[in-house]
């Protein structure tokens, strides 16, 4: 009879006879032990000891070395119902069956066990073998990713997966909300559903960029979502790869900054509006400083003509200024010229006593905004000014009635002083409001100013263009 051919494929291990089957068990990294036919551990190699924190007795320690066992669910698994005992009762493998050891220092780790029974070439049990793999390792890092993973899935941002041909492969909540498309709409689309077509090129450059392994961060672009309409994100770009270092696709994540570009626009237009503005102040200071130097007989009379008329603008201008939480959203607001008037007479208004106020308003009040607020202020402090000198003002008994009228599109403003000294000046002169009226009353509101010189008080009929209150 012929000899059957040895199987290339599965040829017999030819140990050299200086080798033992112990010493390959003792070299093993994973935690190997045998034992009889009666669970008494007849032998462990050092991985084992290591795994266990002791060392068991040969011969007497039953089916597992370890100090306690526990069911991964914490409870108590008594030595005989462990995975040896049972391949040792039920004589058949047991392949992957988890447990816990717990060490005598307190310490407890995670493995699974393979007990193998052994049997005689007569098919009689002689005994089982069984590796321990630990989980230590690999339970903290499931741990790790469970702990990634819902750190991705409820991420404010939008986190997003692709492979290199550009197919969404992984899409979380973040996602949905930014770009309105839920991961069953979005899983297995291309990521272009995303990229508005007239950005297009820039998907290739990034996939390029990705294939040899580079990360783009905080790429600032725009992206469509679902309904439509176009979206500002900051992008972050980064490789997935294999653990050998192969690229297998990209990982995004997109933040919303439309708030932020909306920021940065307010806030360039602020400055804007701040540069404009601080150029105008040094331009009106100087025209108040070179008028008022055309009326001042002395340095100190100029210096305080300055610091008064300066100071009624500061009070005039403190009025625009928003006090609520729109000031964010607004250059400026709005005030009225009623209320202009008041502040600017309240120094001369005396409300106590037997006195009531020394200034009366009526009449339909209006906006003023932008250089329409300057202009008006530095009339009517010259008008306050001057009655507080020579006019109705300058006596407790005096007063001043003003009336607002709209007549069309022109807007008046009637000063009438009485109860002063009597008046003596009947002409506009050259002085500071003469001045000002030419500059302003006609160039810049579109108007004309009367004074009349009654004997009883001057009057003073102010008319301006109604489009020109806003500017």
């Amino acid at each position: 009879m012929l000899e059957p051919e040895p199987n290339p494929r599965s040829p017999s291990p030819v140990l050299p006879r200086n080798i033992l089957v112990q010493d390959i068990l003792e070299a093993l990294p994973e935690a190997v032990y045998t034992t009889d036919e009666n669970g008494r551990i007849t032998f462990y190699n050092a991985a084992a000891a290591e795994l266990w924190g002791v060392h068991p007795e040969l011969g007497r320690s039953e089916f597992c070395g370890s100090w306690k066992l526990y069911w991964p669910d914490g409870s108590l698994l008594p030595h005989d119902e462990c995975p040896m005992a049972i391949a040792l009762r039920e004589r058949r493998p047991i392949r992957g069956m988890e447990a816990v050891a717990e060490r005598p220092d307190g310490s407890r780790i995670p493995f699974l066990a393979f007990p193998t029974p052994l049997f005689d070439a007569e098919g009689s049990l002689i005994g089982a073998v069984n590796m321990l793999v630990d989980l230590t390792t690999r339970a903290a890092t499931d741990e790790a990713a469970q702990r990634y993973a819902a750190i991705v899935e409820f991420s404010d941002d939008a986190i997003l997966a692709k492979d290199l041909n550009g197919i969404i492969i992984n899409w979380n909540h973040g996602a949905e909300r930014l770009f309105g498309y839920t991961a069953e709409e979005a899983v297995g689309k291309p990521v272009l559903m995303l990229i508005p077509v007239e950005r297009h090129d820039e998907e290739p450059e990034i996939l390029s960029r990705i294939r040899r392994g580079e990360r783009i961060d905080h790429y600032e672009t725009v992206r469509r979502r679902k309904d439509g309409s176009l979206i500002e994100i900051s992008l972050s770009v980064s490789p997935i790869t294999t653990r050998d270092g192969r690229v297998i696709g990209a990982s995004k994540i997109a933040r919303d900054i439309t708030e932020r570009r909306r920021a940065e626009q307010q806030q360039h237009l602020l400055i804007k509006e701040m540069d404009h503005r601080i150029k105008n102040l040094f331009t009106l200071a100087g025209s108040v400083v070179k008028l008022s130097a055309r009326s001042a007989s002395t340095p100190a009379e100029l210096a305080s003509a300055v610091s008064a008329r300066l100071n009624a603008l500061a009070q005039a201008h403190a009025l625009t200024i928003p006090r609520t939480s729109e000031a964010n959203s607004r250059i400026e607001q709005a005030t009225t010229l009623h209320t202009l008037l008041r502040t600017i007479l309240a120094p001369y208004d005396a409300v106590s006593g037997e006195h009531g106020s020394r200034a009366a308003i009526r009449g339909p009040d209006i906006a003023l905004a932008g250089a329409a607020v300057t202009s008006f202020a530095l009339l009517l402090h010259e008008f306050a000014t001057n009655a507080a000198k020579y006019g109705a003002l300058s006596s407790p008994e005096g007063r001043v009635d003003i009336v607002c009228k709209e007549e069309g599109d022109q807007f008046t403003l009637a000063w009438t002083e009485s109860g002063g000294p009597a008046v003596e000046q009947s002409s506009d002169g050259d002085g500071f409001g003469t001045l000002l009226a030419r500059a302003t009353v006609k160039g810049q509101l579109g108007g004309e100013i009367v004074r009349d010189w009654r004997p009883d008080g001057l009057s003073i009929r102010l008319t301006v263009a109604r489009d020109r209150l806003g500017m």
